[in-house]
């Protein structure tokens, strides 16, 4: 396994970019070959300070950086020779099988898009989230990349959200729903309904319309929406989380009693910490793309990017858009037959 890092597009430096590196090349040794691209100087001064000096690691000079405020496309033109843009050259090339990068997320969206271009099949790639609930685990898609989407787009993100359930979490038969405002066939706005119906219509355990008290009751393994609402619902869950563990720690301090009743449960603290911790997946893949590639959280540190690189490294070896570009094509085949508005026409 070759994966490319773009080590310069971090909130935090190329130095906890560099540790995480270490961390997973120090776990994982079906990687071969970790490719870290940025300007030389800074990434060779973080390797010294790392004290990493494994032999699989290999630098790719770039003078550039795409940072968090830079307009994405115009951004991507202008700095051709950004650590961003020739990371997705090197797969675009094919010197690495994925790339992973806790850059600016519309500059690599844009320049995945634009360079590495869609699966056979697939209109628009998606952001694929990771969400822990209580009692299982659900693919928020599209979490973010595209704002505007037609049905036939979240047919694809439902199929593709299905493989990555199955393949990567490990779910053997993932529920598939919609995000709606009600759970009936009938509810939701044009492009809910007209998706449901494509939905129905293929290979996959769809079950209908989901709406938002759903998906923390163990009712849904990939929940499909565009990416306006899948940000806000992204955004809104991790504030949440934060939110009620600032309360509940301030709660429990409130007197001696709580304190003591806090000390006794510590542990279970600690696991439902533990499971919320956006640190433990690292990012959400760009799936549909002719590539793989890992958006790392802005944010990340260093054992984020080792878990961010560990599900890129499944990714591969699970052969994620093997597996999406069969299943998409049999879902074509499936409606190609079929001549309601919904069906044929949604791929003429």
């Amino acid at each position: 396994m070759r994966i490319a890092v773009d080590v310069m597009g971090g909130d935090h430096g190329c130095q906890v970019v560099v540790e995480g590196v270490k961390l997973a090349l120090a776990a994982n040794d079906r990687i071969t070959s970790m490719v870290l691209v940025g300007q030389r100087p800074v990434v060779e001064a973080a390797l010294a300070a790392a004290q990493c000096d494994d032999p699989r690691v290999e630098l790719v000079h770039a003078s550039e950086v795409l940072t968090m405020e830079d307009k994405p496309v115009a951004a991507i033109r202008r700095k051709k020779d950004c650590s961003l843009v020739r990371s997705i050259d090197l797969i675009r090339d094919g010197r690495v099988d994925a790339v992973v990068s806790p850059g600016n997320t519309g500059g690599l969206v844009a320049a995945s898009a634009l360079r590495l271009r869609t699966l056979p099949g697939v209109d628009r790639c998606g952001i694929a989230t990771v969400i822990p609930a209580p009692e299982n685990l659900f693919v928020l898609l599209d979490s973010g990349a595209n704002i505007d989407c037609r049905p036939l787009h979240l047919l694809q993100y439902a199929i593709m959200g299905h493989v990555y359930s199955r393949e990567i979490l490990g779910t053997s038969s993932p529920r598939v729903g919609i995000l709606s405002v009600g759970t009936e066939e009938i509810k939701g706005n044009e492009l809910t309904l007209e998706a449901y119906k494509l939905c129905k219509k293929v290979d996959i355990n769809f079950i209908g319309n989901v709406e938002g008290h759903d998906l923390f009751n163990n009712r849904v393994d990939v929940v499909v929406c565009d990416g306006f609402v899948g940000n806000i619902v992204l955004k809104t869950c991790e504030s949440l989380a934060r939110g009620m563990l600032l309360w509940l720690k301030s709660e429990l301090k409130a007197n001696l009693k709580r304190k003591i009743g806090a000390l006794l449960a510590q542990n279970a603290f600690r696991t439902i910490v533990r499971r919320m911790d956006p640190d433990s997946y690292g990012g959400a893949p760009l799936l549909g793309l002719n590539g793989n590639v890992m958006k790392a959280h802005g944010s990340a540190r260093e054992r984020a990017i080792m878990n961010a690189l560990t599900f890129t490294a499944e990714t591969i070896r699970h052969d994620i858009n093997r597996h999406i570009t069969e299943e998409i094509a049999a879902a074509q085949e499936r409606l190609a037959g079929d001549l309601t508005k919904e069906g044929a026409a949604a791929f003429a």
